[in-house]
């Protein structure tokens, strides 16, 4: 069955992996210079759009250590966060939505990130995968977090056959057990960083590929 294979899948990852992945932060999944909570997260999540990993440590870095808050960036002028941004790209574009962002969370949601998915999504660049991400690292709520690692291997293992990560998400949801969503995000992202690779597959290293109907002999 697919529910029992994605569990034995993430429990080997988890012991290969240890913290997981996490966005903005190191490969450890630590970084003492900004902390876990729901605000944070979703402008790291916002800021690693379309990007890597690196870059979206070095911009979520950059803005944190400049502004430290939500009401201090809900202030900034977008013009310098947008400089400090340029890491992860597309900086005129992530500074407004990120400022826009911030004022909106103090002027319509008392300064507190919505758990709701909907409400979340209604924040500028905010999509499902933006959402869940805030919901699972930062509020503990049982989500998958599907981004192009996710889709990607889920669709190449086999444990889907889906045409974007929206689907993707509601796939594993029908076949994971509740209490493993959000370790669906948390191993996959790691794995595909580290050995099941964009178009490079390491397969003679992978602890899963037993389980892998895409894995190469």
């Amino acid at each position: 069955m697919d529910s029992e294979r994605i569990v034995s899948i993430l429990d080997i990852l988890s012991r290969n992996y240890d913290k997981g992945a996490y966005p903005g932060r190191n490969s450890e999944g630590l970084n003492p210079e900004w902390p876990c909570d729901p605000f944070h997260v979703l402008i790291a999540t916002i800021l690693s759009q379309r990007t890597k990993d690196d870059n979206t440590r070095r911009a979520s870095d950059n803005l944190f250590h400049a502004y430290g808050t939500m009401e201090a960036i809900s202030e900034a002028d977008v013009e310098h966060v947008s400089e400090l941004v340029r890491p992860a790209g597309f900086p005129k574009q992530k500074a407004k939505a990120i400022v826009d962002c911030c004022r909106i969370l103090i002027d319509e949601y008392d300064g507190e990130v919505p758990e709701d998915t909907d409400e979340m999504m209604k924040l500028p660049m905010v999509g499902r995968k933006t959402a869940a991400c805030v919901r699972s690292y930062a509020m503990g709520i049982p989500s998958i977090c599907v981004d192009t690692h996710v889709h990607r291997i889920s669709n190449l293992m086999g444990l889907v056959s889906t045409k974007n990560p929206e689907e993707t998400e509601f796939a594993l949801m029908g076949i994971t057990p509740k209490d493993r969503w959000i370790d669906v995000n948390r191993y996959m992202v790691r794995h595909g960083q580290e050995v099941c690779i964009p178009n490079h597959p390491r397969c003679h290293l992978c602890k899963v590929r037993q389980y892998c109907d895409g894995a190469k002999e």
